[in-house]
């Protein structure tokens, strides 16, 4: 058997010696060129290195393991990964013959005007958690600017609490279609507006509590405007998943949501910055086959 193993920042090959162990695993330190080159791929990483190279993986078609090696490990987390002897465990079942590969949904993401041209969008932006609009650019900013070590130990709840003192609402529509029905909302101010693959972001906040990977939906949660006291209280629920019973929280689902916004906005997903509005969203069912345990 042939694998890729691609590290992300910090990683290095010294993380690859518990996989080497009774594998009979000829390594490759570079993405293969094509399916012939290797049998499956390795990310040491979180989320934001595989988002990096999900275009490359969706093309490839190779079973892919994610070891969760990064500040954030929430698409890791959704598979069932909560630590590399997870990952580990899920390898050596695979090279033993298991047939523990999972199909699972990524969402995508693309500039709204090519979606109203008709144009090609057969290589869409691909995201493996969470998409989102508002208040999380802000933090997702602020949190990439602080050290490796304190992103993976509450970064993002810091950067919260930064970005509060200046943030204001965006004025935001969303168009959605959901059960092949259109839903169409005026412009609205809004706090967050989270477009979830995974149930999970910025290191376990649990956004989306009802997200599947493999539903073809994706899991639209909008918090609209409130005090900020308010959302300082609201944000710890969020990591037990119990901010859905807020009456300023939103929760739906849907095959395919536009996001429109007074002025362009700031467009993260898994952490990273892939645009601005006004962009349509979508899911890309069965993308990327996954290790599982």
């Amino acid at each position: 058997m042939r694998a890729a193993a691609i590290f992300g920042p910090g990683g290095s090959a010294r993380d690859l010696k518990p996989f080497h162990s009774g594998s009979g695993v000829t390594w490759i330190f570079e993405f293969p060129g094509n399916t012939n080159d290797a049998d499956a791929v390795l990310i040491f990483g979180g989320d934001g290195t595989v988002h990096r190279h999900l275009s490359e993986l969706v093309r490839l078609q190779l079973p892919v393991l994610i070891v969760p090696c990064g500040s954030g490990n929430d698409f890791a987390g959704a598979i069932g990964f909560r630590s590399v002897s997870d990952s580990l465990a899920a390898w050596r079942k695979f090279c033993s013959g298991g047939s523990n590969v999972w199909t699972v949904d990524l969402g995508t993401i693309a500039p709204l005007h090519v979606a109203n041209m008709g144009e090609d969008t057969s290589m869409p932006h691909y995201f493996c958690c969470v998409a989102g609009v508002g208040i999380d650019g802000e933090v997702a900013r602020r949190a990439n600017r602080l050290p490796r070590w304190l992103r993976a130990h509450g970064g993002y709840a810091l950067s919260l609490l930064m970005a509060l003192t200046k943030y204001s609402p965006v004025s935001m529509r969303i168009s959605g279609q959901a059960a092949h029905t259109d839903a169409v909302e005026g412009m609205k101010p809004l706090i967050v507006a989270a477009f979830a693959n995974a149930p999970a972001y910025g290191g376990g906040m649990k956004i989306a509590p009802r997200a599947k990977l493999d539903d073809g939906q994706l899991d639209v949660c909008v918090v609209r405007n409130m005090s900020k006291l308010k959302l300082l209280g609201l944000f710890p629920t969020i990591y037990f998943g119990k901010h859905l019973g807020v009456r300023q929280v939103e929760y739906r689902q849907a095959e395919r949501v536009r996001v429109e916004t007074g002025n362009p906005t700031d467009v993260y997903a898994d952490g990273e910055f892939v645009g601005q509005t006004p962009i349509e969203l979508g899911v890309a069912r069965g993308a990327l086959p996954v290790i599982t345990g």
